[in-house]
C-alpha cells in the first residue's frame, strides 16, 4: 500500500491521480474532508481505503498501516494566514513526527511537504543546503511550523533510509478550487475575469518593484507530483534530504495574469489596488528556488514553461470545470 496524507487536498489528490496513471490503486488516502468542496477531488481517483486523519493511529487501522510500503505526507494546514500556533504545531509538527517515526520503525521511504515560506524575507537566499536551514527566520506561524519540523528531522540521528523534505514554492493547478483565499493567482484571476473582465493585483509598496512586477517561483502541480514520484522511486539512499521544489526561475504576477488572459484569447485588463496594511510587513517581493541540488540528483525531471502550464490549466481544467 501507498499512504498519501492530504490525499483529498490540492497536491495530494493530483499525486494520487498521477499514481493512478502509473497503474497504482493500492493507495490509502488520509485526510479531513469537513464540509468544504475538497471531497470533490476524490471523485476521479482510484484508491483502496480512506481514513480520517484523526483516526489514522487508532487501533482499528493498525493492520492497514502494517501494509504500507511508502509514505507521501502531503497533509497539513497549508494556510499562510493561520494564526493559531497551537493548531499549526499539532497538525504540521506533531502529526508529521508520528509519521516520521512510523516510517523509521518500518524502514519506509518517506516524503513530506515543507514550504518555501521557511525562507522568510529571503535575506539568506533560497538555498536548500542543510547548513542554512537552522538560520532561517520565517515571517508567519505557518512558515515557522514547517521550519520547526525541518530542523527536527535534521537533528535525528536515525532517519528512514530514503527520506525527502520538499519545500514547495508557488504551486498552481487543478484541484485547488476548495482553498478559498489560498488558491493560486491563476485560479483567482480566472474567476475575476469571468465575473468582471478584469484582474486586481496589489500595488507595489517597495522601492525597486513596479506594480505587478513582484516576483515568485511559480510551479505547475503536475510537475510537482512527477518530481515527488521520481524522488520516491529513486533507489539511491544518498539522495535523501531537504529539497526546494520550484522551477528555479522567478516570474512576475503580471506574467502569470497575462498568460491567463492569453489562454482565454483576451487582452490583459489589470487594476492595481493597495495592499492591506496587515500583510505588508510579511509580504515577499521575490522568491526563486535554488534548484541545483534537485537537478543534479534528478536530471530527468523537467519543468513546464509558465505560459504552457497556465494554458493547460485554463483550457483543460478551469474552463471545463467552470470555476
Amino acid at each position: 500500500m501507498i499512504l498519501v496524507t492530504g490525499g483529498a487536498g490540492f497536491i495530494g489528490s493530483v499525486l494520487v491521480k498521477y499514481l493512478n496513471q502509473l497503474g497504482h490503486t493500492n493507495i490509502i488516502i488520509v485526510d479531513r474532508l469537513r464540509s468544504a468542496d475538497k471531497w470533490k477531488n476524490l471523485r476521479d481517483l482510484k484508491y483502496a481505503e480512506f481514513i480520517h486523519a484523526d483516526d489514522l493511529f487508532n487501533e482499528q487501522f493498525k493492520i492497514s498501516l502494517s501494509t504500507v510500503k511508502k509514505i507521501y505526507h502531503m497533509g497539513a494546514c497549508s494556510s499562510t494566514t493561520e494564526r493559531d500556533v497551537d493548531y499549526l504545531m499539532k497538525n504540521n509538527v506533531h502529526y508529521s513526527q508520528r509519521l516520521f517515526k512510523l516510517a523509521l520503525e518500518h524502514e519506509l521511504p518517506f516524503v513530506y511537504a515543507s514550504s518555501g515560506a521557511t525562507y522568510g524575507d529571503g535575506e539568506l537566499g533560497y538555498d536548500d543546503d542543510h547548513g542554512i536551514v537552522p538560520k532561517l527566520k520565517p515571517l508567519n506561524p505557518y512558515g515557522y511550523s514547517k521550519q520547526f519540523f525541518d530542523e527536527w528531522v535534521l537533528k535525528r540521528e536515525r532517519k528512514p533510509a530514503r527520506w525527502y523534505g520538499v519545500k514547495f514554492f508557488n504551486v498552481y493547478g487543478p484541484n485547488e478550487y476548495h482553498k478559498n483565499e489560498m488558491k493560486s493567482l491563476v485560479c483567482k484571476a480566472y474567476g475575476q475575469i469571468k465575473t468582471s473582465g478584469e484582474v486586481k493585483l496589489f500595488k507595489s509598496h517597495k522601492e525597486g518593484f513596479k506594480d505587478g512586477e513582484q516576483l515568485r517561483d511559480f510551479i505547475y502541480v503536475w510537475d510537482v507530483v512527477k518530481a515527488l514520484v521520481a524522488m520516491m522511486e529513486s533507489p539511491d539512499n544518498k539522495k535523501s534530504g531537504i529539497y526546494n521544489m520550484g522551477t528555479g526561475t522567478s516570474r512576475s504576477f503580471y506574467d502569470l495574469v497575462g498568460a491567463t488572459f492569453k489562454s482565454l484569447n483576451l487582452v490583459p485588463n489589470i487594476k492595481f489596488i493597495d495592499m492591506p496594511l496587515e500583510i505588508r510587513h510579511q509580504y515577499q517581493y521575490f522568491t526563486e528556488a535554488k534548484m541545483t541540488k534537485f537537478k543534479q540528483n534528478f536530471p530527468d525531471v523537467k519543468f513546464t514553461k509558465l505560459e504552457d502550464a497556465v494554458d493547460d490549466y485554463v483550457k483543460n481544467y478551469l474552463v471545463k470545470n467552470a470555476i
